[in-house]
């Protein structure tokens, strides 16, 4: 299972990426697996707040819908439009095609919060 060093990550399975004090967010390679084949994806729009632990979204899979919880609180300011037409990339490549939504955050540690790389591996291997 792939698990970046560089993201931090959140209890629900999403990732959050710095760039430069906005942060890219996504689902982990071991959520999608865990949800099978993504045939839909509902993201917030620009310009929405988002609040840490709420949803912000949901995929939804040949198996069940799930939701999406925000890692982190902040304004969305970029939304992955291409996940409307291509829900698979969420499977495909859930570091690279499948970020969902660029946050600029309210309180930035919040971030700090989250799990290293390695925290969430232990986590995930015991499920």
């Amino acid at each position: 299972m792939s698990t970046p060093k560089d993201l931090r990550y959140s209890e629900e399975h999403e990732w959050v990426k710095d760039e430069g004090g906005n942060y890219r967010i996504g689902i982990t390679h071991f959520a999608q697996s865990e949800l099978g084949d993504i045939v839909f994806v509902e993201l917030p729009q620009v310009g929405d707040d988002i609040k840490a632990d709420e949803p912000f979204g949901s995929v939804e899979s040949v198996k069940t819908v799930s939701e999406l919880y925000a890692p982190i609180s902040g304004k969305v300011i970029e939304m992955n439009e291409e996940l409307e037409d291509n829900p698979e990339f969420v499977n495909e490549s859930p570091y690279e095609k499948a970020w969902m939504i660029v946050v600029e955050p309210s309180d930035k540690s919040e971030v700090d919060a989250l799990m290293t790389s390695e925290a969430y591996e232990k986590m995930t291997v015991g499920e």
